[in-house]
C-alpha cells in the first residue's frame, strides 16, 4: 500500500536535485581537475580512435569494453582533453539510477521507503570508499542499466517488455562484464516467476550482445583482440589480477570490514529478519557480492555494484522499525542523512584554491627525495611535452604514465602506452619499441617505479636510452631523455 506523502517531506525529484548537485560537486572539485589515471587511459584510447581513426586495440590497450573508450572519444572530439565532460554524463546516468531506485524500492513497500532508499543510494555513491568522485568508470553504467533491467522485471506484464528488460541488461554486460552477475539473477527470478519470460529474457540479452558486436565489427574492431586484450589476459601471470592472498586480503578488509559500508550490515540483518524470504534483491545483493570477490581487486569503484540492493534493503527495513516504533519520519531522515552524508575535504580545499587562488609550487620536484608526482603535476608535464615536440613526435613514457600521455596529446611507438606486465605485453611492448623509437622517452625518478615495474621492462628501457638517447633534464621528477640525431 502506497503511503501518502506527509506536507514535510520532499517530493523524489528535489532529493534527486540536490544529490545531483552533490555529485557534481564531488566528481569536479578533485585534486588537479585532471583525468584520473583510468580516465587517461580511455581517453588516450577513445581519442585515437576518434581523432586518428586507431580503433581500440590497435590505438591502444586497455581491459575495457570500447564503449567506454566511445564516451571519452566523443569527450575528447567535442571538448579536446577535459576530464569534466565524461564526468557530468557519468553523474546524469547516475542520477537516472538512483530515481530508479526510488521507483523499484516505492513499488515495493511505497512511497516512503523509496525516498529512504534513493536517498541512502544517493550519499552511499559519494563515499570515498565507493569511489564517490570517480563517476565517469565503467561500473556507473553498468549499474544504470541493471537498475534499468530490475525496475522493467518488476513491471512486466508482457513477453515483449521481458525483451525489452534484456536488452537493457545485455548493454549492462557490454559495459562491464561482471554485470553478468545481476544478470543472473534477473533470470534466476525469471525462472521463478515464468519459466517462458525466461528465455525471453535471456534472447534479449543477447540480442544486445550480438548487435553491439556487429557494430564494433563494422567499426573494425577485431573480435579476437576484444576478447584477447579485454578479457583472457586479465587473468594470467603480470595482469590487474594477478595479486597474492595477502593483498587481496588487505583491500577486502579495508572495503568491507573497515570501512562506512559496515553502517550497512545491521540493516540487511534486520531486513532478512523482516522478510524471512531470499528474494530478487537478497539474491542480487550475494551474486554481485561473489562477483567482486572473483575479480579479486576490490577497487573502491567496484563497491557501486552492491549499492543499489544494500540501499533498497536497508530502506524497507527503516521503514518497517519506524512503523513499528512509530518513530518521527522527519528525525529519522536527518539522521540518515548525517550519517550518510560523505567526506568532502578534498573537494572543499580546491574550491577554497579556486575561490582564493593557488599557484602551482615546482619546487619541491626534481630533487632528492623524489616524490610521485600528483595529478595535477602529471597534467602539467603532459602539456610540458606537448610544448616542447610536434605533433608527428611519438612520445613513450616509462611505467604508469597514461595522464602524461593523455596530456601531451602524442602518439605513444606501442599500443601499450601504460605498464602492462603479462607476458603477451611485454613481448609486443620490447618489439614496438625496438621497430619504432620514439622521439622522446620519459623515465620516472620516483621509487614506485621501481617497486611496481618489472626489472626485465625496466632494463629494457634504460638500455635503450643508454645507446640511443641523451638526456635533456628533469621534469617533473621524470628524467627526459631526446632521440640523437642522426650520425
Amino acid at each position: 500500500m502506497t503511503i501518502s506523502r506527509a506536507s514535510w517531506q520532499p517530493k523524489p525529484l528535489q532529493i534527486l536535485a540536490v544529490l545531483l548537485i552533490l555529485q557534481l560537486f564531488v566528481a569536479l572539485f578533485t585534486d588537479g581537475f585532471a583525468l584520473s589515471f583510468d580516465e587517461a587511459m580511455w581517453h588516450y584510447i577513445g581519442r585515437n580512435w576518434f581523432r586518428n581513426d586507431m580503433v581500440p586495440y590497435n590505438g591502444g590497450v586497455d581491459n575495457k569494453s570500447p564503449l567506454i573508450f566511445a564516451i571519452f572519444g566523443l569527450s575528447d572530439k567535442l571538448f579536446g582533453v577535459n576530464y569534466w565532460f565524461p564526468r557530468a554524463l557519468g553523474v546524469v546516468a547516475q542520477s537516472i539510477g538512483i530515481f530508479y531506485i526510488y521507483k523499484i524500492a516505492a513499488r515495493i513497500s511505497g512511497e516512503r521507503t523509496g525516498l529512504l532508499a534513493m536517498s541512502i543510494y544517493g550519499l552511499a555513491l559519494l563515499w570515498h570508499i565507493t569511489g564517490g568522485k570517480y563517476v565517469s568508470y565503467t561500473e556507473t553504467y553498468e549499474m544504470l542499466f541493471i537498475t534499468l533491467a530490475v525496475h522493467k522485471f518488476l513491471t512486466a506484464k508482457s513477453s515483449r517488455q521481458m525483451f525489452f528488460c534484456g536488452l537493457l541488461a545485455g548493454i549492462a554486460l557490454a559495459f562491464r562484464l561482471t554485470g553478468a552477475f545481476g544478470i543472473l539473477a534477473i533470470l534466476i527470478c525469471c525462472i521463478w516467476k515464468n519459466r517462458q519470460y525466461a528465455l525471453i529474457f535471456f534472447t534479449g540479452v543477447m540480442t544486445s550482445i550480438i548487435a553491439l558486436l556487429l557494430l564494433g565489427f563494422i567499426a573494425g574492431i577485431s573480435w579476437h583482440d576484444m576478447l584477447t586484450y579485454g578479457f583472457l589476459d586479465n587473468f594470467t601471470l603480470g595482469s590487474a589480477t594477478d595479486h597474492p592472498v595477502a593483498w587481496k586480503w588487505h583491500n577486502f578488509s579495508a572495503k568491507f570490514l573497515r570501512s562506512g559500508m559496515l553502517l550497512f550490515y545491521p540493516l540487511v540483518i534486520g531486513y532478512f529478519i523482516t522478510r524471512r524470504k531470499f528474494d530478487l534483491f537478497a539474491l542480487w545483493l550475494a551474486l554481485a557480492f561473489t562477483g567482486i570477490c572473483l575479480v579479486g581487486i576490490f577497487d573502491s569503484v567496484h563497491l557501486k555494484e552492491v549499492l543499489p540492493p544494500l540501499a533498497i534493503m536497508s530502506a524497507f527495513c527503516i521503514d518497517h522499525l519506524i512503523r513499528r516504533f512509530k518513530r518521527s519520519v522527519a528525525l529519522v531522515s536527518s539522521a540518515i542523512v548525517i550519517i550518510f552524508f560523505p567526506g568532502v575535504s578534498e573537494q572543499l580545499n580546491n574550491l577554497e584554491k579556486e575561490v582564493i587562488g593557488f599557484k602551482f609550487n615546482k619546487q619541491h620536484l626534481c630533487t632528492v627525495p623524489y616524490v610521485i608526482p600528483d595529478e595535477g603535476s602529471r597534467k602539467k608535464l603532459g602539456h610540458w611535452v606537448r610544448d616542447n615536440t610536434s605533433i608527428n613526435d611519438k612520445v613513450y613514457v616509462a611505467g604508469f604514465g597514461a595522464q602524461v600521455q593523455a596530456y601531451a596529446e602524442r602518439l605513444s611507438p606501442t599500443i601499450y602506452f601504460n605498464a602492462t606486465q603479462t607476458a603477451i605485453a611485454k613481448a609486443r611492448l620490447f618489439a614496438d619499441l625496438t621497430s619504432g623509437k620514439p622521439k622522446m622517452i620519459l623515465v620516472p625518478l620516483f621509487p614506485e617505479y621501481q617497486q611496481t615495474v618489472s626489472a626485465d621492462m625496466r632494463n629494457f628501457v634504460d638500455s635503450l636510452v643508454l645507446k640511443d638517447y641523451q638526456l635533456k633534464g628533469c621534469e617533473f621528477n621524470y628524467s627526459v631523455f631526446e632521440r640523437k640525431p642522426s650520425p
